[in-house]
């Protein structure tokens, strides 16, 4: 039975939401975020018996190693690594810095991969473990005004239906989760920028609960991804399959995204 679990990006959005629905149903938690001023305030009425936090730059792989250490030490095991943390900055391909390419490919694709190697040695060791990506529907076709985002989350997608297939022999599940947009922080910062029209050209978002129903049933049924909603998956699989029928399409579903900018609270 899952019973120990760290989560990343616990200090807000999906992160804050996967988190306290764990604790609430009386798991045992790491919590982890680089912002641990924001860790302390959130969760200060929870039991230090039940839950773990830690400040983690999840750039910065010997974080990654302290930080599993510090879990093993206080439960001996961890059954489930949660890669929530993630950063989007919208921008053009001609205005993209320098600094924007490896914020989203150090936050996004290496804290990734050093989450999920970090703990690795303990889960092959039992046997057993999960390890939940978060991804997005921008790792199912690319999207124009968040190139840097989307490349990373092709990344991410990538990475974990390759090691889910790696792994599965050593009783290690790998699931990469690719939700559309969802009304977290991350959707706030993008409302009323044209780079991040086609965000809003979905009939509606998601929200952070169910984002997190869907991780439990990850948890449960251990799919090497999972898409929600299922229709704009299949959308987004048949422009990545198609790309110049897509390309015709994004004048108009940024229109739609633009126009839906305007009405989202």
């Amino acid at each position: 039975m899952n019973n120990i679990f760290m989560v990343t990006g616990a200090a807000s959005g999906i992160g804050q939401a996967l988190t306290q629905r764990l604790l609430k149903d009386g798991k045992k938690v790491c919590a982890c975020d680089i912002d641990f001023a924001r860790l302390e305030s959130t969760y200060a009425a929870y039991s230090a018996d039940q839950l773990l936090l830690q400040k983690l730059d999840v750039r910065q792989s010997q974080n990654w190693n302290s930080v599993v250490e510090q879990v093993l030490q206080k439960w001996q095991k961890i059954d489930v690594l949660c890669n929530v943390a993630g950063v989007l900055k919208e921008n053009w391909v001609m205005d993209s810095s320098a600094n924007e390419v490896d914020l989203h490919f150090d936050i996004n694709v290496k804290g990734t991969i050093f989450g999920t190697q970090s703990v690795l040695p303990s889960m092959r060791a039992q046997s057993a473990g999960h390890i939940i990506n978060m991804a997005s529907l921008a790792a199912l076709s690319p999207v124009p005004g968040l190139s840097l985002y989307s490349a990373s989350k092709f990344a991410v997608r990538s990475y974990s239906i390759s090691a889910g297939m790696e792994l599965a022999e050593y009783g290690i599940a790998v699931t990469a989760i690719c939700p559309d947009a969802v009304q977290t922080p991350m959707l706030d910062q993008q409302k009323g920028k044209v780079q991040a029209a086609l965000t809003f050209s979905g009939s509606s978002s998601l929200t952070t609960d169910e984002v997190v129903n869907s991780i439990y049933t990850a948890l449960k049924n251990k799919p090497l991804e999972m898409v929600l909603p299922p229709m704009r998956g299949l959308i987004a699989k048949l422009s990545n399959a198609f790309p110049e029928l897509a390309a015709g399409q994004v004048g108009r579903f940024r229109k739609k995204g633009m126009k839906r900018q305007t009405k989202v609270d």
